[in-house]
């Protein structure tokens, strides 16, 4: 008895759960449903609001952007079609030499032909590379090779060459070739948006084989490859392979953090100072052998109180762990770096000039260092006036107490950075340098009848006598020449006596514009 009343309590407990979530389940379909009604409703009456009139539906570009009807667009489209046309052969050479008159009165038609056989390839579009890309094809680079796996952003615009608003989202290889079709539709662009990597090396920095023309040879290495990459990692890997494979390299130090365009510098890898990125590059590149032998675009402003630095990751992400996770793609930065708009163009336009000169074969020779040297100079100087005593007193054993030279720290500045772009004229080493006289004092003194008559003992030294040795040079020069009996050509070979004498033809040719 008790048993059956149970189950019947039981029974009527489990009809009242089933009745409950027969209602909640039919309640939320009914609510469901009420939605799905609104929804269509709201869809039904925003196609109502759309006009009919010449609507139709665009597909995506092969930029990975929406197709829209704009002036821009049709400007675009005409311009591949025009692009595509060109790098067939179907463009009046006429109109590129009017387009590129400017290089070919500066270059040469033999400069310009070279360059514009040239193939370039470009790793990193960001500021530095998307600037030299431009300045690359403007200036008749035919064939160029572009590398960069990132998006054009936002920030981006900022530094960029060639992006705009509108191409924020889409990949910056597509974004560049686009650009630069309309400025240059004979240059042939093989975009590749890929990351650079130590496997697809080869691939990347292989020979032109996009859009070969009929009798173009088959096997055409990179005559420049330019890292503009930001990531020491990658940009290790790319300057490790072109050292190891012989291709001829230039690479962009960190153009973050400066401002002074007048400090930036274009020189061997082992001679950068002042730049992070170029110290932690150079260290790994002598791990693996590599000291020196690729040139580099740096700067040498110095940080200081009130410049930007580098902004530090929030400390409440450190202490979750592993940082370089919070990084797009491992090993990829995850601050925001200050950089100022300007500094990554200039980087850009120097590598391009230095690519545009040498594949031309126009002279060029840079000045090691920076401008701000006073105590090297000033050091210089004093050992200048040393040499001057030394040779008062053996030539004919006048006394040197209060000599002085016609020489100025300036002066300094000028023989060094201007004449001799901070080499020696014997070896071309850069490091210990002095002045020293390059022939002996004429008739027998070297002091100043006039001036020491009046009480003042002068040296009668000139600019156009003093050349830029290392001190263990000069110390053999005075030995050998100043003080001894021998003749520059028992000395020296006939390259180093006519650098000498071109130096002295310049000097006296800037020496007019001081």
């Amino acid at each position: 008895m008790l048993g059956s009343q149970w189950l019947q309590r039981h029974a009527e407990g489990a009809k009242l759960t089933y009745a409950f979530a027969c209602g909640a389940a039919t309640a939320a379909t009914t609510y469901y449903v009420f939605l799905a009604i609104r929804r269509k409703q709201a869809t039904d009456a925003l196609k109502q609001s759309i006009p009919d009139d010449n609507h139709t539906a665009l597909p995506l570009t092969e930029y990975g952007g929406a197709g829209k009807p704009s002036v821009s667009n049709t400007e675009d489209v005409r311009a591949a079609k025009i692009a595509a046309r060109a790098r067939k052969g179907d463009y009046d050479e006429e109109l590129i030499l009017e387009q590129l008159a400017r290089n070919r009165v500066f270059l040469k038609d033999e400069g310009l032909t070279k360059l514009r056989n040239a193939f370039i390839v470009v790793v990193g579009l960001g500021g530095v590379g998307s600037h030299c890309v431009a300045a690359l094809i403007r200036s008749g680079v035919s064939k160029v090779r572009i590398v960069d796996f990132d998006q054009v952003t936002l920030s981006s615009l900022n530094r960029h060459a060639l992006a705009t608003l509108a191409d924020v989202g889409t990949p910056k290889v597509h974004c560049v070739r686009r650009r630069m079709e309309q400025i240059c539709p004979w240059a042939r662009i093989d975009a590749r948006n890929e990351l650079f990597s130590s496997t697809s090396a080869e691939s990347l920095l292989g020979d032109w084989d996009y859009e070969p023309r009929d009798g173009e040879e088959s096997d055409q290495g990179p005559d420049f490859v330019v890292d503009a990459i930001d990531n020491i990692d990658t940009k290790v890997q790319l300057l490790q392979y072109c050292a190891l494979h012989d291709i001829k390299v230039i690479s962009a130090m960190g153009a973050g953090t400066k401002s002074d365009p007048t400090r930036i510098c274009v020189g061997d890898i082992s001679t950068s100072i002042e730049d992070p990125l170029s110290k932690a590059t150079r260290r790994r590149l002598r791990l693996q052998g590599i000291s020196s032998g690729i040139p580099v675009v740096f700067s040498t402003e110095k940080p200081g109180p009130g410049k930007a630095e580098l902004m530090p990751v929030a400390e409440q992400e450190v202490e979750k762990g592993n940082v370089g996770d919070l990084g797009v793609l491992p090993e990829f930065r995850v601050r925001i770096l200050p950089v100022l708009g300007t500094m990554p163009a200039m980087f850009g336009y120097t590598v391009a000039n230095h690519v545009i000169c040498s594949i031309a074969s126009y002279p060029m020779e840079y000045r090691v260092g920076d401008r701000g040297r006073e105590k090297m100079y000033d050091a210089m100087l004093s050992a200048l006036q040393g040499l001057e005593e030394r040779l008062a007193r053996a030539v004919n054993g006048n006394d040197a107490i209060g000599l002085k030279i016609p020489v100025t720290r300036d002066d300094v500045a000028f023989l060094v950075e201007e004449v001799f772009r901070g080499k020696s004229v014997v070896s071309g080493l850069t490091t210990r340098l002095v002045l020293t006289r390059w022939s002996r004092p004429d008739s027998g003194s070297n002091m100043n009848k006039t001036y020491e008559e009046e009480g003042q003992k002068t040296s009668n030294l000139k600019l156009s006598n003093l050349v830029l040795m290392t001190k263990e040079e000069a110390q053999r020069h005075e030995k050998e020449i100043l003080k001894g009996t021998k003749d520059h050509s028992e000395l020296y070979d006939h390259e180093v006596i006519e650098h000498v004498a071109r130096r002295f033809q310049e000097e006296q040719a800037f020496d007019r514009y001081r």
